[in-house]
This record gives structure tokens, sequence and C-alpha cells, in this order.
């Protein structure tokens, strides 16, 4: 099958699908051939989204992922307006930064809401459709800060650890129904989620400094990945949660010895 048509004749649900990763997603999965049908709480980027992709192969139905019947009621109207659904990409998520100690009690429980028990309801309302038909795939938007801690993450580092060890649930409950679920686990992207950075000075350039490859990512390179573990190019990968972030959790944090050393070298010259 030609790789601009892999997806031709198939249905994609992305949730968070109206900016960011969801909507790069979102752009690569229609050029591909998908029909889609996009979630999001953002009604005006969602119907320009679809304007922009076009009517006849896309939708969007207003949705908080926070609320199970409205995750449900998402994946009814997919059905409803397509008739199958072979993909469900769990990507909607919000960021927290504070301290245990200083952490409300109400963001806590939001960020947990959105970003694990959203996936959660994702998958619970789409299986009993891909199991029907005997074939489906899920990829779940996880993030490095489920692989590992970060300084006054805790709300969104325990979210996404929870999100990959859910992806390793599901996908051996269900590997023998045809079901594949992975997860991606992004590092800094150039998304809304981290626009507020910019205003903070040298901030950016510390943080793409911890990263080998030098640089955020851009949402279509996650969305590259993504695609590929909804394909069948990954038709034996289940159960798994890919690193796309330049190399940042293949470092342990210690100092580059090397890059010191040809400094000082440098200075003493």
């Amino acid at each position: 099958m030609n790789e601009r048509t892999r997806f031709g004749g198939r249905v994609a649900v992305i949730t968070g699908g109206a900016s960011g990763i969801g909507a790069a997603t979102a752009r690569l999965l229609h050029a591909e051939g998908a029909s889609l049908v996009i979630g999001d709480l953002d009604a005006d980027a969602g119907s320009a989204l679809v304007a922009e992709l076009g009517v006849e192969r896309t939708r969007f139905i207003a949705t908080d992922v926070s609320d199970f019947d409205a995750v449900k009621a998402l994946i009814d109207g997919a059905v409803a307006a397509f008739g199958r659904i072979d993909v469900l990409v769990n990507n909607a998520g919000i960021g927290s930064l504070s301290s245990i100690a200083a952490l409300p009690v109400q963001e806590w429980r939001k960020v947990l809401a959105i970003n694990l028990d959203g996936v959660f309801f994702g998958c619970k309302a789409v299986l009993p459709v891909m199991v029907a038909q005997g074939a489906g795939a899920i990829v779940n938007t996880a993030s490095a800060s489920g692989m590992a801690g970060d300084f006054g993450f805790a709300a969104y580092n325990a979210a996404k650890a929870g999100v990959i060890n859910l992806t390793r649930t599901a996908a051996i409950d269900h590997a023998r129904d045809g079901v594949r679920v992975n997860a991606v686990c992004p590092g800094p992207v150039d998304t809304p989620i981290l626009a507020g950075i910019q205003g903070i000075p040298g901030l950016r350039s510390d943080w793409e400094d911890r990263v080998p490859l030098g640089r955020f990512a851009s949402a279509a390179e996650i969305a590259q990945v993504i695609v590929f573990l909804a394909s069948d190019a990954a038709s034996y990968v289940t159960g798994v949660s890919v690193p796309v972030d330049g190399g940042l959790t293949a470092h342990t944090g210690q100092p580059n010895l090397p890059r010191v050393m040809a400094a000082l070298a440098g200075e003493a010259q």
C-alpha cells in the first residue's frame, strides 16, 4: 500500500486533537487517507481544523476527557459518523508545576483526571468497539516525564507514569483480541503547553542544552511516531512506550565532562 494512503478506509479518533501534537497527528493521518473525529474542549480550534481538512472525512466533537460520559459520546459519535474506529489517540493533557507541599489538592485531581483518567476513559469506551471488530490500535501520549522524576512536576509525573503502565496492562489484556496498545513519551516539544517558557530568560536554552540533539521537537515529529505505532508497519508492536525525546532519557543527568574539559583546555591556552 502506498504510504500516503495506508490509512485509507480507516477511522481515527484523537483527543486533544485541535492543537499541538494532536493537530499534527490529525493532519498526518488525514493526509494518509484516514477519516477523523477530533475531540477537544477548544471548539474554535477544532472547527478551524475541520474546515482546513475538509468536512468529508473530518468531524469535531467537543469533549472533556475528564468526564467518562463525554468520552463515551465521542466514541459513539465516531461510530455513528463512520461506522467503525480503527485508531484511538489518547492525547489530551495539561501541565502542572508545583512542589508537593504547595500543590493544591484540586490541581492534583485535575491533572490526574485529564492526563490519566482521560486515557483510561478513552480505552474503556473504545475497546468494546475494537474487540468486536477484531482489530484496532490505541496510542497514548505519555511523556519522558513518566519515565523519571522532574523537579516540581509531581502531578504530571504521576499521571504520565500511570499512562505508561496502563498502556502495558491494556496491551496484554487485549493482545489476543487483535488490539494493540502503545504509548509515545515525548521530551520537550514546541506546543502550546510549553509556550509559557518563552517569557523565562535562559530557560529554553538551558533546557535545549540538556537534550543530546540540542533542540525541542516539533509536534510533527511526535506525530510521525504516533502514526507509525497506529499503522500496520507496527503490527507486531504492543505494550511499548517509545521515548521521542532527542536522547533526553538516555542521559544520566551528570555533567558533560568532555565539554567541560575542552572548555578548560581552551581557557588555558
